[in-house]
């Protein structure tokens, strides 16, 4: 069996999740079914992170074995082919090492969130970014970020069905630039919990548009209540860029 690395870019608004579900389609289930048909084998694809419905990736780090001797880049020109016309495509597949894990062996994963801050209707940003149309002030925003970033327990900014046992992260970077109309959110962490970045991005928008003072991000934060969550960014503008590992270049 050959381990295979594949870098994935998807458009999420079709889908019900990267992972697989009964209920709807996934990503999952659209690699695992194309490169079935490409090795005539029963795929399993781990990956190194998951996304809700409606939430994008730029470069999800994935892998899956086949015992199929192919060589990267037929294997990926195959299953882009079977793909075709879902909204996923193979960026990078390479060989890995059959203790290169895309989920366990992630030291590092990150997000960003692109919030629209325009009144006219989005058209070729539609169901790819949250449209705010009240001015947002950025600087605000990222000063008010800055109390989430190190070791904190997140209970505030986590779903109600998140899965982790332990609701103690470590937010290693939180930042919020504008650029033109569009306010970008960037989080960078080894691990996040269910809904976290999105409910962090909500408060911070309440920050943007006046209506939270700066301070009450930490208040919140400190709470460690959902109660006292403000509010929760819609998914549409929410995108995995980058898994991190021990033996990227550089």
């Amino acid at each position: 069996m050959t381990r295979f690395a594949l870098t994935l870019e998807f458009d999420g608004g079709p889908f019900m999740g990267l992972q697989r579900q009964a209920h709807g389609p996934s990503i999952q289930q659209a690699v695992e079914e194309a490169a079935g048909a490409v090795t005539g084998e029963r795929i399993t694809l781990h990956s190194a992170g998951r996304t809700d419905a409606g939430v994008h990736a730029l470069a999800m780090r994935s892998h899956l074995e086949t015992a199929k001797s192919i060589a990267p880049f037929r294997l990926m020109e195959a299953i882009n082919a079977h793909l075709r016309p879902a909204p996923v495509a193979v960026l990078a597949c390479e060989e890995k090492p059959d203790n290169w894990h895309a989920r366990f062996s992630c030291i590092g994963r990150a997000y960003e969130y692109r919030i629209a801050n325009r009144r006219a209707p989005l058209t070729l940003e539609r169901g790819r970014a949250w449209q705010v149309a009240r001015p947002l002030d950025a600087d605000a925003m990222h000063r008010a970020a800055q109390a989430l970033v190190g070791r904190h327990d997140f209970t505030t900014f986590r779903s109600a069905h998140c899965q982790a046992n332990d609701p103690v992260k470590t937010l290693d970077r939180l930042s919020v630039r504008r650029e033109g109309d569009v306010v970008a959110i960037e989080a960078e962490a080894r691990s996040f919990l269910h809904h976290q970045v999105r409910s962090m991005v909500g408060c911070l928008a309440l920050v943007g548009l006046g209506r939270w003072r700066e301070e009450q991000v930490g208040e919140a934060l400190a709470a460690r209540d959902r109660q006292a969550l403000g509010l929760n960014a819609p998914p549409e503008g929410l995108y995995f860029v980058r898994a991190l590992y021990p033996d990227d270049p550089g």
